[in-house]
């Protein structure tokens, strides 16, 4: 695998998913179509997945017009700051932390050391920390108590649609009946041609919900990708470092 598909694919698959060790997937609620937009979001940010660590295996499978991978990577987190990524072999790996983006490729003897201005021009959305953090755990991408809704039902779920849009972009957000995690979400930049959909199944584990699978849809001005993943053995609550250290003799990836 070209080492430019391999790190696209690692990175896109970091950013929209977290999860846990597998465990029976949890079932949707029954709506109430009495709730307000006010009473879900409330509901959302009570129900936020509340962790210190967590590690374990990710499954990851890529499917584009160039190729079709399948590849398991650990992941280490802790919250508010550190992702740390690592490939078999040490391949491949990654840290970011609220202030740097950091990876390095041993395929092509490539790194990059930066800001998030990588992950932005990639996703094209605007990424911070904090928003991984969000994509990781199923949360809105938003903070949703900023903005006001407009809520209706759609497939056991509360779809909730901004009242005014972003000038970039529009968003969508489905929130599940039962645990109110975010269940989909949904992003169009219509300028410029391109869509971004994240489907979520939640679990339980220790007391916690928390995504189990995700199903993530990229168009970019027609070009396809779709990434779905799974959590493996994952445990919450140890102790743990990140090493990393970008070899020497490494060409620095120009990302702008």
């Amino acid at each position: 695998m070209k080492g430019n598909i391999y790190l696209g694919f690692v990175f896109l698959a970091l950013l929209f998913i977290g999860g846990c060790k597998s465990t029976k997937v949890l079932s949707s609620g029954t709506v109430d179509p009495s709730l307000t937009a006010k009473k879900i979001i409330q509901q959302h940010y009570k129900n936020l997945t509340d962790y210190n660590t967590l590690t374990g295996k990710l499954k990851i499978e890529y499917t584009s017009a160039d190729a079709d991978q399948s590849v398991s990577v650990s992941l280490r987190m802790k919250k508010d700051e550190a992702i740390w990524l690592s490939a078999p072999f040490g391949m491949f790996k990654a840290l970011i932390t609220p202030d740097r983006v950091s990876f390095y490729n041993r395929l092509d003897n490539e790194y990059f050391d930066g800001d998030f201005a990588y992950l932005t021009e990639m996703l094209g959305t605007e990424m911070n920390f904090e928003k991984v953090q969000n994509l990781l755990l199923g949360n809105a991408i938003l903070d949703l108590r900023n903005h006001k809704y407009e809520t209706n039902v759609v497939n056991n779920t509360y779809k909730l649609t901004p009242k005014k849009q972003e000038d970039l972009y529009s968003i969508f957000l489905f929130v599940d009946s039962k645990y109110f995690k975010i269940s989909r979400q949904e992003l169009r930049q219509h300028a410029e041609a391109r869509s971004l959909d994240m489907d979520y199944t939640y679990q339980q584990v220790s007391n916690k919900i928390i995504p189990n699978m995700v199903n993530v849809q990229i168009d970019n001005k027609g070009e396809k990708t779709t990434i779905n993943l799974e959590y493996r053995n994952i445990e919450l609550g140890k102790t743990l470092n990140f090493p990393y250290k970008i070899p020497s003799g490494f060409k620095n990836i120009d990302a702008r």
